[in-house]
């Protein structure tokens, strides 16, 4: 009989869909790929950034009222239109009007009300909403994982206050894989670490970089990729300097409506690159599980249920 994990890991198994449209798509993922630009200049991502965050206001200001508001000048705003593809900023405006309307006109929201826990956890919603749009396709999901799973060891990289989620991630993911190196610490150490995942045959680093973004978090990065390793990055923003040096980003957002910031969506993404592992060598996964099993029962890890 398989354990409740590994009978788990058998049953949500990833199956590939078929992509979603772009009508399907949530409105931050559309711009996403709108802004998809290996390019785009630190102001130009600033627009993005904006755009991004207040599409259903930003899509219908002014040239003038939109540079005013990102802090940028006019020139500055047509350039970037004309770098993700569009003749001027009226025709970039008229396809952001296009992606705002579609939002509104989506299903009906229910009248926000409550107090400002309840709006944190609709923000949440909102958040994980966008993600399951986002998984309507996950090739890049699956594919990443199966890269992940082959990776030994396989390094993964959280700073401040990334780390628990880079805690979470490493400690499931020793369940199911030989070698899986946690870096919490920057600096000196991380990079000593990520020198010697390289020089033991590791392939790949998944990183963790949630707001504020640790300027040791790109540093270690960067040495990764210096040494030949390749980087998995979950954050919270698909454009800026840590997603320029990434060879594949996971965008999700984060919960801002409180102190501090909450992660149901990185952490299910997370979950998501655990899932895919297991599927990416479901032999060495339900023998690893098997195993775990039999200790944790006879040394009494756990409680009985």
């Amino acid at each position: 009989m398989p354990s409740p994990q590994q009978a788990r890991a058998q049953a949500s198994a990833i199956t590939s869909g078929k992509a979603v449209s772009e009508a399907e798509a949530a409105p931050a993922s559309q711009l996403r790929t709108l802004f998809d630009r290996p390019r785009l200049s630190p102001g130009q991502r600033r627009i993005a950034q904006y755009l991004i965050d207040h599409l259903t206001e930003a899509a219908f200001l002014s040239i003038t009222d939109l540079a005013e508001r990102v802090g940028v000048s006019q020139p500055s705003v047509t350039r970037f239109a004309a770098a993700v593809g569009f003749s001027g900023y009226p025709a970039l405006r008229e396809k952001l009007q296009a992606i705002a309307l579609g939002t509104i006109g989506g299903p009906a929201v229910a009248e926000e009300s409550g107090n400002e826990l309840q709006s944190a956890v609709d923000a949440e919603i909102e958040n994980l909403e966008n993600l399951r749009r986002d998984f309507a396709d996950p090739a890049q999901v699956i594919d990443t994982g199966r890269m992940l799973s082959e990776s030994t060891p396989l390094t993964v990289l959280g700073l401040r206050i990334s780390a628990s989620l880079a805690e979470y991630f490493a400690y499931a993911a020793r369940r199911i894989h030989p070698d899986v190196r946690l870096v919490t610490l920057g600096g000196s150490v991380a990079y000593d670490a990520l020198l010697q995942s390289r020089e033991a045959g590791g392939t790949w680093v998944l990183a963790f970089s949630m707001p504020r973004h640790a300027q040791e978090t790109l540093s270690a990065v960067r040495v990764a990729r210096g040494a030949g390793l390749r980087v998995a990055l979950v954050t919270d923003l698909a454009l800026g300097p840590l997603a320029d040096e990434a060879d594949v980003t996971f965008a999700t957002g984060t919960g801002s409506r409180l102190v501090f910031d909450s992660y149901a969506a990185p952490g299910v993404m997370a979950a998501a690159l655990l899932q895919a592992m297991t599927d990416a060598d479901a032999e060495r996964t339900h023998a690893r599980l098997e195993e775990y099993e039999q200790v944790s029962e006879q040394h009494q890890f756990f409680l009985k249920d």
